[in-house]
């Protein structure tokens, strides 16, 4: 560690006329206490130096730290029972939809299943009337297509009455609801 008032070359002079006319006795000696005096600044200077680089290695992170501690300020704020009051409300207030949702899905889920039978049911058909023999008579063309409008007249017939069906079990599950809250 280098002394700055000890640096073995002195400063150039910043007046024109030259430095010999401003130096004093080249030979004049510092007093003891001056030099010791210089000696203190420099360590005053240098420990305040080090005070303010950990000062700032300390805060460099300021605004992030600010942010953390007002986040925590808000869950210091309310009490545990005012959080389970307000989580309990939400529930009562989304768990309804979120019911009607998932009986909306299952429909149509149930939907998509009658309507692929039908699907399979006509493919049924079609490969059966394909595996018979073909007849040039008009007789067994009218029976074929008879019977595939009978069996789509079944399919509908059956799609309609899984339909009503399940109408009467919602209103039955809702007649047990209302008889199990009174």
């Amino acid at each position: 560690m280098s002394r700055l008032s000890t640096m073995p070359r002195p400063r150039d002079s910043i007046f024109v006329g030259g430095s010999e006319q401003y130096r004093g006795d080249a030979n004049a000696v510092c007093p003891p206490n001056l030099t010791e005096c210089v000696m203190a600044l420099e360590d005053c200077c240098e420990e305040a130096h080090e005070a303010q680089q950990l000062l700032r290695n300390g805060t460099f992170d300021l605004p992030r730290m600010t942010k953390v501690l007002t986040s925590q300020k808000v869950f210091l704020l309310i009490d545990e029972g005012t959080v389970r009051q307000y989580q309990a409300d939400l529930t009562d207030e989304i768990e309804p939809q979120i019911n009607e949702l998932l009986e909306r899905a299952e429909k149509g889920l149930k939907a998509l299943n009658r309507k692929e039978g039908l699907i399979q049911t006509k493919v049924d058909a079609a490969q059966v009337a394909q595996s018979r023999p073909t007849r040039g008579t008009t007789g067994t063309w009218a029976s074929n297509k008879l019977e595939a409008r009978r069996l789509q007249m079944l399919a509908t017939q059956r799609e309609h009455l899984e339909e009503e069906m399940e109408a009467l079990e919602a209103e039955v599950k809702q007649l047990e609801l209302k008889a199990m809250k009174s």
